[in-house]
């Protein structure tokens, strides 16, 4: 193997080694576990979903650049955070779960709108964080202090916020007159969060930079746990 490639390569595996120990945690929580091929699949569809919006980000960026001359540049500033990049990798991690797991056969009770949304999610991060962690090629103590925050900060996130985006799908499945409303909530409510977070880390100071985003994931994790235990104990019995 050539040397120089090989950081790189286990840089790689280094930076989706946090997904795949998330991915096993919340398997741990499905009493019907799914098949090893479709957790595989639908993980590999959420990693493919990631190489599209980072284009969508880019080209969002450069619009929402060009709205700069009509508006003051922090409101540009939060609607690049919101909308360029919150909404846009929910959305996408929301259509790659519904094109590729939605109508498998394998989809068979509302626990799996949680749960594949959570494996997309998973997989969309990987290949976000391996992307942040490739700055640190030739640094093994900056990727490794960066891969732990990312750990249980934007990966756990991602995870979360597609866990509460398949909440709401699942209980559409049961009030099927509500479905479109249901999804609203569940996509803005993750994108809010998932905006929340980001803009704490990026533009507060001093305790609000740490607190906000702990309690964002605190509270995320709460709320898709205990209402994946109530969907579990829900009839199986609906309208999917």
């Amino acid at each position: 193997m050539d040397n120089s490639t090989f950081p790189i390569i286990l840089l790689v595996i280094f930076g989706v080694i946090p997904s795949i120990i998330w991915l096993l945690v919340f398997l741990r929580k499905d009493v019907h576990p799914e098949s090893n091929g479709m957790i595989i699949k639908v993980f590999l569809w959420g990693a493919l979903a990631a190489i599209p919006t980072v284009l969508i980000e880019m080209g969002a960026a450069k619009l929402l650049d060009l709205l700069s001359v009509f508006f003051l540049p922090a409101l540009i500033d939060i609607l690049k955070i919101f909308i360029g990049v919150a909404l846009i990798e929910e959305f996408l991690k929301y259509l790659a779960m519904r094109g590729k797991a939605l109508r498998d056969q394998e989809f068979d009770e509302p626990t799996d709108a949680v749960l594949y949304m959570i494996i997309v999610g998973l997989g969309f991060a990987a290949i976000e964080n391996v992307l942040a962690l490739l700055p640190f090629v030739n640094n093994f103590s900056g990727a490794l202090t960066v891969n732990i925050f990312r750990f249980v900060g934007a990966i756990f996130l991602h995870a979360l916020c597609s866990g509460t985006i398949g909440y709401f799908m699942a209980l559409s499945f049961y009030e099927t007159k509500k479905r479109s409303r249901l999804f609203a909530i569940g996509l803005v409510s993750a994108t809010f969060l998932h905006g929340l977070f980001n803009f704490s880390i990026m533009n507060m100071q001093g305790i609000f930079q740490i607190g906000i985003p702990i309690i964002i994931l605190i509270c995320l994790g709460s709320f898709v746990f205990s209402r994946f235990r109530k969907l579990k104990k829900m009839a199986s019995v609906c309208k999917i």
